[in-house]
């Protein structure tokens, strides 16, 4: 199905594209065509159907946004078709968005799974609602990178009745210190095309917003400000606040299952001493607080605290692998065996950052051989990475880190199919994971391993690649350098010349039933993956995780 996007008609409104030329990335817009689409995928409309809440943005009958949860009972989300999602919920009574989800409403939804650090997101509008059934169709639907979520598991809990709602116009004590220690909220934002006529990039958006415990600072009584940080270069919510202030705000008790809703206007500092002074911020957002909603006890769901999975790691080796690319082993700090994981994989660590107010957040793909004892990462140091360059330039051997249970879903999908493991850069990492443990497998399935590179100076672990490819017959491998240097030998250090396509690939790729594995910058896989879906290949043998922000 076509994405709905052409040369001329561009997935962004102007807010947007005026905010990615002020960061210098307008080029985005290229291949955003490919990953923004006019409907859900169909694994997307799979992880919708599974999911037990949705995040809700939406107008109120005086023009004012908010954001909410909508939950269920299990199923309450369906999706009849590519461009419908079905909602068997409707916002509790005392919600600001109680009556607000009317028929021809523009609403903004964000599926987000906690646990596994998985969302996307939604925009549209409300079709009809049919005896209590909640129907939206879709203009936009994309992905997210999945930076800055914290993990946590949900339970349905059973009979506990909700508070009455409270209504303020300022926050109280106890509001005051349930913003200054939380990790996560969501926020709503909206673009009204300003007399354009109708467009995909109209409407509403919901969105999420993390970072260590405190992130968001309580002014005043009626103001709040947050950091914002870098993420996927749509620039979503922060060019619908260029054109239009006025935002929604949502924060979860995670505990109680409660809700705090704030309305208000926003306004953007973008390059003050103020910015410069939070290690990792892009900008600052200050949120003057018109209305509140408070909502105890709101959904019959729970969440429990990720404190309980964290693990202190101890560094027992750092390697250099490239010239941008360092791996680092962990073992337990205490001795004990390490939690295990799938190949695929990523580890959520937690760095100690001199000028960092708390802890720093980072996932890292786990590299090694889920059989071993000990956790590696292969990290590559980005200029502007305050993670990144903390780990290269500053931690040594002997130092500690703490780490939360291995998770992620871009895992192998199967015990037997043939598989296709595409990467490029340090896109690497997850599929070095796959091939110790497709290397290790009885049986000799067909295993192609094609990764891309610039040259050898910056190809990560291409011995170690190359020497579980022989452990075993069946497994091929191809690397594509870009850029070969003069000592770069042609069938020993690489075997084409160029970038990894879809071409490429289907050149040595026709098993009908294999299964692609894609991982690099965000670009790069939406070619390959939006080719393979021409070529015929199904979206289910398809399955793909992005690095971090479009490169």
């Amino acid at each position: 199905m076509a994405s709905g996007w052409t040369e001329t008609v561009s997935p962004f409104h102007p807010g947007e594209r005026d905010v990615q030329e002020r960061m210098g990335v307008r080029d985005i817009e290229n291949w955003a065509r490919k990953v923004v689409r006019s409907h859900i995928p169909d694994d997307q409309r799979a992880f919708y159907r599974a999911l037990p809440y949705l995040v809700a943005a939406a107008r109120d009958k005086h023009d004012c946004p908010w954001v909410t949860l909508l939950t269920g009972p299990e199923g309450f989300v369906t999706s009849p078709d590519p461009e419908v999602l079905k909602m068997a919920t409707t916002p509790i009574a005392g919600d600001a968005l109680e009556d607000a989800l009317l028929s021809d409403s523009h609403v903004g939804l964000l599926g987000i799974e906690l646990a596994t650090r998985r969302r996307n997101r939604v925009n549209g509008r409300i079709q009809k609602d049919e005896n209590g059934i909640i129907v939206f169709s879709v203009d936009q639907a994309f992905g997210n990178c999945p930076q800055y979520i914290r993990e946590r598991q949900w339970r349905r809990i059973e009979n506990e009745p909700a508070g009455a709602p409270r209504r303020h116009i300022s926050l109280t004590p106890s509001q005051r210190d349930w913003i200054a220690s939380a990790d996560t909220f969501f926020i709503a934002s909206g673009y009204d095309g300003n007399g354009e006529g109708e467009s995909p990039t109209n409407g509403m958006d919901a969105s999420h917003r993390g970072g260590e415990p405190g992130f968001v600072d309580v002014v005043s009584n009626t103001q709040i400000r947050f950091p914002d940080y870098a993420g996927n270069n749509h620039f979503n919510t922060i060019g619908n606040l260029v054109l239009d202030p006025r935002a929604g705000f949502l924060f979860v008790d995670f505990v109680t299952g409660s809700l705090l809703q704030l309305t208000g206007r926003a306004n953007i500092d973008w390059d003050s001493a103020a910015v410069t002074a939070i290690p990792g911020a892009r900008r600052l957002v200050t949120f003057n607080i018109e209305a509140i909603v408070e909502l105890p006890a709101a959904v019959a769901l729970r969440w429990d605290a990720t404190a309980d999975s964290v693990r202190s790691l101890r560094l027992i080796e750092k390697i250099r692998e490239s010239e941008d690319i360092t791996s680092f082993v962990f073992e337990a700090r205490d001795g004990g065996p390490l939690p295990k994981y799938e190949a695929g994989q990523y580890l959520p660590i937690e760095l100690d950052i001199e000028g960092a107010d708390a802890s720093v957040g980072r996932t890292y793909s786990l590299s090694g051989s889920p059989t071993a004892e000990n956790y590696r990462i292969s990290v590559k140091r980005e200029p502007r990475g305050l993670a990144s360059r903390f780990l290269h330039d500053e931690v040594e051997v002997g130092a500690f880190v703490n780490a939360r249970t291995p998770s992620g879903d871009l895992i192998l999908p199967c015990d037997k199919c043939p598989v296709v493991l595409v990467s490029a850069g340090v896109g690497i990492t997850p599929m070095a994971a796959m091939l110790h443990t497709l290397a290790a497998e009885d049986g000799d399935r067909p295993v192609w391993f094609v990764h891309g590179a610039r040259n050898s100076t910056y190809h990560a672990l291409a011995a170690e690649m190359r020497a579980l490819a022989a452990n075993r017959s069946g497994i091929k491998l191809h690397i594509a350098y870009s850029k070969p240097l003069v000592g770069d030998e042609i069938g020993k250090d690489y075997d084409s010349v160029g970038r990894v396509d879809a071409a490429l690939i289907r050149s040595f790729v026709s098993i009908p039933e294999a299964h692609y594995l894609l991982c690099g910058p965000m670009a790069f896989m939406a070619d390959i993956q939006n080719a393979l879906e021409k070529a015929g290949v199904p979206g289910a043998q398809i399955h793909s995780e992005s690095f971090g922000p479009a490169g």
